[in-house]
């Protein structure tokens, strides 16, 4: 087999336009208007299956998985240099990924890359793109906004025993992190009762509710914390933990206390919703200082 062909730079300068992937989900068009109000241009590349019609009111170009090189060729003609990656998608079937010839030349990388855990593959693909000359950029740092900050963040405050639960589950994340397990687990009374894993926060949040409907957790609600936060020594330009009001929802249903997140690790697209929507349902939104230690 011939030698793969050599991709050609990115053109354009850090001042053009901004290349945002789109996955589902309100985060892409967050950062969007939140690169638009700092006075940068944007371009939306929307991963068709995932990304939904609203981004359609933005410069936009549509992408299909597996064509890399259409991708990389659309960026380059509109002067797209930096490059962010956020959104919700699922690895893709066999059948749905439809390969250009670029791709068809990555294939061995890819077959590599999807062999390993979400930090493996994510970072896998950010190195394709830094390869071909472009910059990749955390949503984090296009739109800062969007991280949440330390403290309480609405009217309801932790007490004690979720304070000591909060502690727990910090110190369960930093052991699974590295293994690249999940980013989010829910304890009680000092017991972890579910763990994030490929099934994501809604239906882990979802089973914890049927664990109480069935009799399995017996501790009345509310009781027990939603902890979240990025696993250790990941690469935050990609798959930073995430909270929506959906997320309270879940954890209201679950009978749970309260979320608690790593202060500027974790991210929200409305984050003023999330808040009313979890004083409205008595819980306490918290977040946890980098490497503070919180007293149970």
């Amino acid at each position: 087999m011939s030698p793969s062909p050599k991709l050609p730079e990115a053109a354009g300068s850090a001042d053009g336009p901004l290349a945002i992937i789109c996955g589902g989900g309100a985060f892409p068009l967050a950062v969007a208007e939140a690169a638009r109000r700092a006075g940068r241009e944007v371009v939306l590349f929307p991963v068709r299956g995932f990304a939904g019609p609203e981004v359609e009111a933005w410069p936009h170009v549509w992408i299909h998985i597996g064509r890399f090189g259409q991708l990389t060729a659309e960026m380059r003609r509109r002067g797209c240099r930096d490059v962010v990656m956020i959104g919700n998608v699922l690895r893709p079937r066999i059948r749905d990924i439809r390969l250009d010839w670029a791709t068809f030349w990555l294939l061995p990388s890819a077959f590599r890359m999807l062999r390993g855990g979400d930090d493996h593959l994510l970072t896998s693909l950010g190195r394709f793109f830094e390869e071909a000359g472009f910059r990749l950029l955390g949503a984090h740092e296009v739109a800062p906004e969007i991280l949440l900050p330390a403290g309480r963040l609405g009217r309801v405050a932790p007490g004690a025993e979720a304070m000591a639960d909060i502690v727990l589950g910090c110190r369960v994340l930093d052991v699974t992190g590295p293994l690249d397990i999940g980013q989010g687990l829910v304890v009680m009374n000092k017991h972890v009762v579910a763990m994030e894993a490929a099934e994501g926060t809604d239906l882990m949040l979802a089973r914890v509710a049927e664990l109480r409907a069935n009799g399995r957790i017996k501790m009345p609600a509310p009781c027990g914390v939603l902890v979240k936060r990025p696993k250790a020594g990941q690469d935050r330009r990609f798959d930073l933990p995430s909270l929506g009001v959906r997320t309270v929802e879940g954890v209201a249903r679950a009978g749970l206390a309260g979320i608690a997140v790593e202060a500027g690790g974790v991210i929200a697209a409305e984050a003023g919703a999330l808040i009313a929507a979890a004083d409205a349902a008595g819980l306490f939104v918290y977040g946890v200082a980098p490497g503070a230690e919180v007293a149970p």
